[in-house]
């Protein structure tokens, strides 16, 4: 895993943190806020968004990673994840995967809970074994 200071994760944590605030969570009432920071120094923000047939959600991790490619940024640098919960959020499957098409896998992804409290993980812990362009010879 890449090193990243801890000035630059508690400045993730509070990003993410301000972007879980915008959630739209009706049926759940669970927010999750993500910050990820593109190689360029963007920072991309993201929450979650619910809809009433429940599969049409999307996470805060996948609609941070969605502003960042609309905006031309291919290369990330970390990536934070707040929310509620007393554990440390983890991204979701999809979204593992959804991420592993943009980030190596040494990419740091702080996962925090209510309370600041975190731990910090690569991609490759997360998803040792993403499916990937090289599997379809691309």
């Amino acid at each position: 895993m890449r090193n990243i200071h801890e000035f630059e994760v508690k400045n993730l944590l509070r990003m993410a943190n301000d972007a879980k605030e915008r959630a739209y969570v009706p049926y759940s009432g669970f927010r999750v806020g993500a910050c990820l920071k593109g190689a360029s120094g963007a920072y991309y923000f993201g929450c979650n968004i619910e809809n009433a047939a429940y599969s049409p959600t999307v996470c805060a991790e996948r609609v941070a990673m969605l502003r960042a490619i609309y905006e031309g940024e291919r290369e990330f640098d970390a990536l934070a994840i707040v929310w509620d919960g007393d554990t440390p959020a983890v991204p979701c499957g999809v979204c593992r995967q959804v991420l592993s098409e943009f980030c190596d896998g040494e990419m740091p992804i702080i996962c925090a809970n209510r309370k600041g409290e975190y731990k910090m993980v690569s991609l490759d812990d997360l998803l040792p074994y993403a499916f990937s362009k090289k599997d379809m010879n691309l």
